[in-house]
């Protein structure tokens, strides 16, 4: 990747499913982004046409699936206005060409970027981002991130990524297809990446809210530090193996911060002795790539684990305080952030709990981790 393009957004693009339409179809995407800076913007989009991380227990996506053969129609970016509702701002939308093009086949498991376009966000608006899809069939997946979504998303039957107004775009339900970074040109001092599951990408905080702690995090930072959020829902440890996509996209930083293992434990059922293992593998994997890389690896967060599965978080979690110090620049205690008084420091505080009694942090657990982060970080 070029050092001078970093994400324009905290919103994590990850990829951890794949659609895989029953036959030929076009779709057009369309979906709305908070840009961390206003005003002229130059942008770019870099793509990895491949599943980042395991849906689940593997059976319809596993990590590092690559995507198939499609076709990108059309590709326009633009100004979202004030209301995320299907519609662009009139005359806002520049199209995104690929090597002077505007339309491009996408091979099997490729990264790749677009040519640069210039355009301008006003404050408080929302950048749009849209591109018409054709699709071959199932043997040509497509990844994408499904969730709760956390951004506003629209699609609808066709190519109307040239359209500007809100006809036929209907809202997406919980498929998330974006490109997995759009980039700005930035002079930045450094590139900070979030590698995390469903945690760190935000599920169950509030749809276009920004609440999730590293959005808040990424808010609190100058602009000169870029941060790209790769958190992806069901994400655990042991799929960022060597040839990982989603480790490649981590190698990008020169600083990362690591927040993985509720799902090894929780879904994986991993030992501790395994988990363990699986950690310090990334950790020496990122460090190989390059050796003055910045690692921060975050406490396994907590998650009302109770049995068997406490003792594996426990267990880990004094791994990680006492023996991972010579292995990382520095540990973040998320744990201590979110959890309860000791003894019973293995879960959520009640006031961060999400709807239905979820221990996925919610927005005001979000502004409290953040701001835990940031003096922590700034000493």
């Amino acid at each position: 990747m070029t050092s001078t393009y970093t994400s324009v957004t905290a919103l994590s693009s990850a990829a951890n499913f794949m659609y895989r339409p029953t036959g030929e179809t076009t779709i057009t995407f369309r979906t709305y982004v908070k840009p961390r800076e206003y005003g002229a913007l130059r942008l770019k989009l870099w793509h990895s046409n491949a599943v980042d991380s395991t849906w689940s227990d593997g059976t319809e996506s596993k990590a590092s699936d690559k995507g198939g053969a499609w076709r990108i129609e059309s590709c326009t970016i633009g100004d979202g206005g004030l209301h995320s509702d299907g519609a662009a701002q009139a005359g806002s939308l520049h199209t995104i060409t690929f090597n002077g093009d505007a339309s491009k086949q996408v091979l099997p498991g490729e990264r790749f970027w677009s040519d640069p376009v210039d355009l301008f966000i006003p404050e408080g608006h929302s950048l749009v981002f849209t591109w018409a899809i054709a699709a071959y069939g199932p043997e040509d997946g497509i990844p994408y991130n499904t969730e709760t979504l956390l951004a506003s998303a629209y699609e609808a039957a066709g190519n109307l990524a040239a359209q500007h107004s809100a006809e036929g775009f209907l809202p997406a339900g919980n498929r998330q297809v974006l490109p997995s970074m759009i980039a700005y040109e930035r002079s930045i001092d450094k590139h900070l990446v979030f590698l995390g599951d469903s945690i760190t990408q935000g599920v169950r905080t509030e749809k276009d809210g920004y609440s999730f702690w590293s959005a808040r995090i990424a808010e609190g930072l100058a602009p000169s530090i870029g941060v790209w959020n790769i958190g992806s829902g069901w994400a655990r440890a042991y799929d960022l193996t060597p040839e990982s996509p989603w480790l490649y996209k981590a190698k990008q930083g020169n600083e990362v911060a690591i927040c993985l293992g509720v799902n090894d434990i929780g879904t994986g059922n991993r030992s501790a002795e395994q988990l363990i293992g699986d950690l310090t593998s990334i950790i020496e994997q990122l460090k190989a790539a390059n050796h003055e890389t910045s690692l921060i690896l975050f406490t396994l967060p907590a998650f009302n684990f109770e049995g068997a599965h406490e003792e594996v978080w426990r267990t880990v979690n004094e791994w990680i305080r006492q023996q991972a110090p010579s292995r990382v620049d520095r540990v973040f205690d998320i744990a201590k952030a979110l959890g309860q008084a000791a003894p019973h420091e293995n879960k959520l505080k009640d006031e961060y709990m999400s709807p239905g009694n979820d221990p996925h942090p919610n927005g005001r657990a979000g502004a409290d981790v953040a701001e835990a982060f940031l003096a922590w970080y700034h000493k």
